[in-house]
């Protein structure tokens, strides 16, 4: 897809991807998120996010939130480990309003005390309603073992103690330190000419004070596997097998990104759920994710079953690894394999702000842009040799850790 970067003296990158359509898109994304807050303050990039929404130097909370909304636009916000995001999506001629509004809360926000005392209550709640789902919790316990010692494992919403003791100084302080301008890109995705953009794009951002102070993340150790079991008053087993893996800049990425589809990822004909799901009837969710990191990766296996069934689920996921690992894919498996994930990453195209919003991550990532040609091109070119490495790395089942929730025995 054509695209265009311009980049303003204080290093913001301003993104153009021309289209047709009558809807615009539009994101802001920072390179901060949960993995850069200080030690004790798990939390707190998410809990800025929040914030931005509450009070500027000229809007109140309504006047934010109407800015858009009354002229039928979407605003949206969130944060992961790495990535502070908000996105917009408008008619087309909304998007000055749109690039004015951006400005104001990332770089005018104001932070009153009372807002904040109003925000944490509503962080807590978001917390104790992620408490109550298993399935979403042990995700986070997962990952808090994994990377244990590192802020990788923080709750991205942080804890109860944590967000109760947030101070205006430390949301000042971690803005300061972590929006850097040289790491921020604003991405458009419309029917607009790149001066146009960048007209508005410059009257808006040009105006930024620089702040580039460097970027310091720890890369996690890689511990040693580790088999936990909590006891919680839930009816099912919940379970997550996982390692830490390639990274978002390593050279199999790409094999690792079409294994994970074929043995656990999008669809229904995915191995597991064949042969967990389908032909034993054990799980109803079973599924295996691929998230890379700047510096690491996580690939995981996750399912849900009867606490009788937590054994022989295990069992049979080790199976499918060991006939993976015995019978690698032949060049035909491969190509199906490949067919299909192209495919759906062809559908995925259709969703234009999940397409403009990892545009810009790539951008700061890689600090470029493949075109879907070349996204095709790298599946294409994994070979089978490269396969069976990939699947002798990361499907060892000596190397996975492995975190379950149980029903607390009768």
């Amino acid at each position: 897809m054509e695209y265009n970067v311009h980049t303003l003296p204080n290093g913001i990158r301003i993104m153009h991807v021309p289209s047709a359509s009558t809807i615009s898109h539009a994101c802001i994304i920072i390179n901060t998120g949960s993995r850069d807050e200080p030690e004790g303050k798990a939390g707190l990039a998410h809990f800025i996010e929040h914030l931005i929404f509450k009070r500027t130097e000229k809007r109140s909370t309504n006047q934010i939130l109407n800015r858009l909304e009354s002229v039928g636009a979407d605003l949206n916000a969130y944060t992961t480990k790495e990535y502070t995001c908000v996105h917009a999506s408008f008619l087309n001629p909304y998007l000055d309003r749109t690039l004015e509004l951006f400005n104001d809360i990332i770089f005018h926000s104001t932070f009153p005390e009372d807002e904040m005392d109003k925000e944490k209550s509503v962080i807590l709640d978001e917390i104790a309603s992620y408490l109550d789902q298993p399935e979403e919790a042990i995700n986070d316990d997962f990952e808090d073992m994994l990377f244990a010692g590192n802020a990788l494992g923080n709750n991205i919403l942080g804890t109860t103690d944590s967000v109760q003791n947030f101070t205006r100084a430390d949301v000042i302080n971690f803005r300061n330190a972590n929006y850097r301008t040289n790491e921020i890109v604003i991405a458009v995705l419309g029917n607009y000419n790149l001066k146009s953009v960048i007209a508005k794009g410059t009257k808006h951002f040009a105006d930024v004070e620089e702040n580039s102070p460097s970027l310091n993340r720890i890369k996690p150790e890689i511990l040693k596997p580790t088999t936990s079991n909590i006891y919680k008053p839930i009816t099912q087993t919940h379970c997550i097998l996982g390692a830490q893996t390639y990274s978002t800049h390593h050279k199999y990425k790409a094999g690792l990104m079409l294994l994970n589809n074929y043995f656990g990822g999008n669809g229904m004909s995915s191995v597991l759920n064949l042969q967990i799901r389908e032909k034993y009837g054990i799980a109803y969710t079973i599924e295996s994710s691929f998230a890379p990191l700047s510096d690491t990766g996580i690939f995981s296996i996750y399912f849900g079953t009867d606490k009788e069934k937590h054994q022989k689920a295990l069992s049979l996921i080790f199976k499918e690894m060991k006939k993976l690992k015995d019978n690698p894919l032949n060049d035909i498996q491969l190509q199906k394999a490949k067919n299909k994930f192209i495919g759906q990453i062809a559908l995925g195209e259709e969703n234009r702000i999940g397409l403009i919003i990892s545009m810009a991550k790539s951008l700061i990532d890689h600090n470029k842009i493949d075109s879907l040609e070349q996204v095709f091109a790298k599946i294409n070119n994994v070979k089978a040799t490269e396969m069976a490495q990939i699947i002798d790395e990361v499907l060892a089942p000596e190397q996975l850790n492995i975190f379950t929730f149980s029903p607390i025995l009768e």
